[in-house]
């Protein structure tokens, strides 16, 4: 947040708002954190913080020039949301590492999901599922629909080249895959494991 913050005065965007407003994890519909997990992290509740199998994978398919693939689950991204920078760098890959065996040392699961989706970006400066909630659809994150939570996790990979607000072709059909998986992990059941 303080990185795009300081971008946008060193670039001389008048129009730009930061978004933002911590909400705990009984103040956010259920249905959100199951999306970013559907969306993302499909063995979140199984790993400590790495899921080597989407490691080896996203090494392979790097290795063979394909599109570049991330394997990086919700614990590393919390990381890396919460202490570092963006950016691709072998510095920052070993810290955001580090603090992601920190994370998963100290929190419990449902804490890591809490506030993932308290400093995931879902737009351009639009922090937080509360900011979001909010700026989409014009409600507290305690009343998202599984709908509304599937279309802010299918802008996750690229906040400021997808759009809730406005979704595309992509985010629609992404979407809709999400609340699928939403259905087939166990709905919102599947968090109470978490605890």
């Amino acid at each position: 947040m303080a990185a795009r913050q300081l971008q946008a005065i060193t670039s001389g965007e008048q129009d730009f708002n930061l978004a933002y407003d911590w909400r705990d994890r009984e103040d956010v519909s259920a249905h959100l954190p199951l999306a970013v997990v559907a969306a993302e992290d499909q063995k979140f509740a199984g790993h400590h913080g790495f899921d080597i199998e989407a490691i080896r994978k996203a090494r392979r398919n790097n290795e063979r020039g394909g599109k570049v693939r991330g394997a990086s689950t919700i614990s590393q991204q919390t990381a890396k949301n919460l202490f570092l920078w963006s950016g691709r760098s072998w510095v920052r890959k070993g810290l955001e590492a580090w603090y992601t065996a920190l994370i998963e040392l100290m929190w419990p699961k449902s804490r890591i999901l809490e506030v993932y989706v308290n400093v995931a970006e879902f737009g351009d400066g639009v922090y937080g599922a509360q900011a979001a909630a909010t700026r989409y659809f014009g409600k507290d994150a305690s009343a998202l629909q599984p709908a509304e939570a599937a279309r802010l996790a299918a802008v996750l990979p690229s906040p400021k080249r997808y759009s809730a607000e406005r979704p595309g072709p992509y985010v629609q059909r992404r979407t809709a895959a999400i609340q699928r998986q939403m259905r087939q992990i166990g709905g919102t059941a599947y968090l109470d494991q978490l605890d």
